[in-house]
Parts: structure tokens; C-alpha cells; sequence
């Protein structure tokens, strides 16, 4: 009976000490392993697939563009330059100034021989011609008129030559500059109203004059 007694005793302390080893045979993790299972598919952000117009363009220079060719055509005729540099909008304003050059080249040819004619027939002794019967100051008057007509038929001469060449310098720089450099994007230009500090003197306390503020910067 002790016997009995005695293994029965160390049957309990036996299985006591079993159930305090720690559980080899359990997973680490006691979550359940579907669970943990991670996407194998990385969900993209959204994004909208609408495109976007941007409003700041640059311009893109057109590099068969010839300011060469602009000069050329303007000087075999005006205004043909402006309409290659797609300004024809030019045009009219300069064949105005040709066109009121011309009637002033007419109206003071056309007086200067008039005078002069007038002028020979008084300085050789004639009578006026019914035109001039009223003028009184004699001939060397209309020999002034005639010089000054001459004057302004030179001047609307040489204003014709000034009006081609602008028109031929105008093709140029449309050409080089407007059409083969681009400054939008990089210039930028700010007026803005001021008060201008003047230099101080002895009796001049720091005074203020108002004024115009240009600022302009390059990016």
C-alpha cells in the first residue's frame, strides 16, 4: 500500500512539472496565419487622368526664320519684310507716311516751279500773270517761296529714304529679336507708385517727392 501511495506522489510531481515547459510545438504567432497574409498588389494613389492645359506656354522660336531675308524683301519693297515677319499689320502705316510724303512731294514741286516762273517773268520786266496780280512785293518775294519750296520738296525727299530705312531696321529686329529670343517666361516687369526721397541739404529736412517705381527682374 505505501508502494502504491509513494508512486502516485511522483506521478503528480512528474506531471506538474511537464505542464510549466513552455509549448515548442505552438506557433510564434498565435494569430491565425490567413490574417497575415499581406497584399500582393500595392494599391496605386489616385490620380485624375483629366489633362491639365497650362495657360504659360513658352514659345518656341522659329529658327528658319531669316532676319536676312526680312532686310532684303523690305528694301525691294516696303512692307514686304513686315508681312514675312507676320506683322502686316505694319503695312498701312507705312504706306500712309509714303503716301502723305508723295502729296508733299507734288505740292512743292509743283509751287516751286510755279514761283519761279512767276519770279523770271517780274524780275524781266513783264506784267504779273493773273494769279499773282494782287501780290505787291515784287519778285524777289516769289523767289523766296520758290527756295522754300525747294527746301520742303528735299525734306519730303529725304523723309521718303527715313521711312524706308525705318521700315527695312523695323524688319530687322522683329526678325533677330522677336522671332529668335524668347524673354516671356524669364522677365517680368512691376510699376508701382513711390515717394522719392531728395537729398538732404542744410535746411532740406529729408523731403519726399511722389513718383513711379519701375522694378524689373530677371528669373
Amino acid at each position: 500500500m505505501r508502494t502504491w501511495i509513494l508512486c502516485l506522489l511522483f506521478a503528480a510531481l512528474e506531471t506538474k512539472a511537464i505542464a510549466q515547459r513552455a509549448d515548442t510545438v505552438t506557433t510564434k504567432n498565435r494569430r491565425d496565419s490567413l490574417t497575415r497574409v499581406s497584399d500582393s498588389l500595392k494599391s496605386k494613389p489616385f490620380r485624375p487622368t483629366a489633362k491639365v492645359k497650362r495657360s504659360n506656354l513658352r514659345f518656341q522660336p522659329d529658327s528658319t526664320h531669316s532676319p536676312h531675308k526680312a532686310v532684303m524683301r523690305s528694301l525691294i519693297l516696303p512692307g514686304w519684310g513686315q508681312v514675312y515677319n507676320r506683322e502686316w499689320y505694319y503695312v498701312p502705316v507705312y504706306y500712309t507716311g509714303f503716301v502723305l510724303l508723295g502729296l508733299a512731294i507734288e505740292f512743292n514741286n509743283r509751287y516751286y516751279h510755279k514761283y519761279l516762273n512767276e519770279a523770271r517773268l517780274q524780275q524781266s520786266g513783264q506784267p504779273a500773270s493773273a494769279e499773282f496780280k494782287n501780290y505787291t512785293g515784287g519778285y524777289q518775294q516769289f523767289f523766296d517761296a520758290a527756295a522754300a519750296n525747294q527746301r520742303n520738296f528735299q525734306l519730303s525727299i529725304l523723309g521718303v529714304v527715313g521711312v524706308w530705312g525705318i521700315n527695312c531696321v523695323h524688319a530687322y529686329i522683329s526678325a533677330k529679336f522677336i522671332h529668335s529670343y524668347s524673354i516671356d517666361n524669364n522677365l517680368s516687369i512691376r510699376v508701382t507708385p513711390d515717394l522719392i526721397q531728395q537729398p538732404v541739404y542744410a535746411l532740406n529736412y529729408g523731403t519726399f517727392t511722389p513718383g513711379v517705381r519701375i522694378t524689373m527682374a530677371l528669373k
